[in-house]
């Protein structure tokens, strides 16, 4: 049977790149929807272009009462939710996914949206559907590359990660998503005890090949609740940065700026960076990269450190955390069945399905680096 799959925000920054993965996957019919009908009829025409077929699309409000019957009437089986920002989003979407059965997954990596989905666990199991929200960079992706060395490790003591984009500006909404925190507490967690630092602040520098030097600050992810209880890990923190270190220091100015009262509503100053940005862009280098540093001991008991990176060139970034949604339609194409509930996206997908679905070994590879004895 042919998975019909609905992408809300299909004509966005990510969810353009979800769209243009399963267009030409086997086994999968893509509906887009969005709330503007030129931008929708225009990657409409984009995607048959691409793929040589018609694109079904639906113009409206996915948050709006009566979704649940659009879905119905489509014959929707798996609905895939890019339309950020999700700071301060309900979760309307799921629940109308809930009431017309259909599986949902969304690309948030909102702290409390994704670690607050378990509310619709018990609706969730009753109509038999998996509801999965953070289904992109971190915690689905951040999960399955801790995931696939666990069996290395005895226990893990501590896990840092953190992401460091291209110059190429992401989209609005994702801007005005992570900048929501400027300046603002984040809870990390530090020999076990719970400890805040303050949002896109505590600028470090971080050597990353091929990337050079790259600038990162303190960033809010789910990953924060997540891998505590998953991996046992009692040192949790993840740094995030700009890929030209300019952006890095406005980000923390615009923090700064927050955490002293001087500047109250984020939203603006965020279309003013977003706008900066693309400014710059043609002074970046195209790469980005995802690392992982988890330290703990082996199974043979002795001190272990590893490092885990990602790397994607010439401006393929975006893809990181777009194709985790697609890894997962891809294989519940091919007939894996999601447990019902509701819960963050973990477990569900592997490192070697997730480079499956962006297909790129060109310009996305990964590297892995053990060292043994103290660190």
């Amino acid at each position: 049977m042919t998975l019909r799959v609905m992408v809300i925000g299909g004509y966005g920054n990510f969810g353009s790149i979800v769209c243009r993965h399963l267009v030409v996957a086997p086994g999968i019919d893509v509906v887009i929807s969005g709330r503007d009908p030129h931008k929708l009829l225009r990657k409409a025409d984009e995607l048959k272009a691409l793929s040589g077929k018609a694109c079904e699309h639906w113009c409206g409000d996915a948050m709006a009462a009566g979704f649940s019957s659009v879905l119905d009437e489509r014959d929707i089986h798996l609905v895939i939710h890019t339309g950020g920002p999700f700071q301060g989003q309900s979760y309307g979407i799921a629940q109308s996914c809930i009431k017309a059965g259909v599986h949902y997954c969304d690309l948030s990596d909102c702290r409390t949206f994704v670690n607050g989905i378990g509310v619709l666990d018990a609706q969730a199991r009753q109509a038999g559907v998996a509801i999965l929200s953070g289904c992109s960079s971190v915690p689905s992706l951040s999960a399955a590359l801790i995931d696939e060395h666990r069996y290395r490790f005895k226990r893990i003591d501590s896990i840092e990660h953190g992401i460091s984009s291209s110059a190429k500006m992401p989209g609005l909404s994702t801007i005005e998503g992570v900048l929501a925190y400027a300046g603002k507490p984040i809870k990390q967690l530090r020999d076990g005890q719970v400890h805040e630092v303050p949002g896109w602040q505590d600028l470090t520098l971080r050597r990353m090949q091929p990337l050079g030097t790259r600038l990162l600050s303190n960033v809010d992810v789910p990953d924060m609740d997540i891998f505590a209880q998953r991996y046992g890990a009692r040192t949790l923190r993840f740094k995030a940065g700009a890929g030209l270190k300019l952006g890095g220091v406005a980000n923390g100015l615009l923090a700064q700026a927050m955490k002293l009262g001087w500047v109250r509503d984020h939203r603006p100053w965020a279309a003013r960076l977003h706008r900066w940005g693309t400014w710059f862009e043609r002074f970046g280098d195209g790469k980005s990269a995802m690392y992982i540093d988890v330290q703990g001991l082996g199974v043979d008991g002795q001190p272990l450190s590893m490092t885990v990176q990602l790397t994607a060139l010439n401006d393929k970034g975006p893809q990181i955390p777009s194709c985790a949604a697609v890894a997962l339609a891809t294989k519940i194409a091919g007939g894996y069945v999601p447990e019902p509930g509701a819960r963050p996206c973990v477990g569900e997908i592997t490192v070697d399905e997730y480079m499956a679905a962006i297909n790129d070994p060109v310009n996305l590879s990964i590297s892995v680096q053990l060292t043994e004895g103290p660190r």
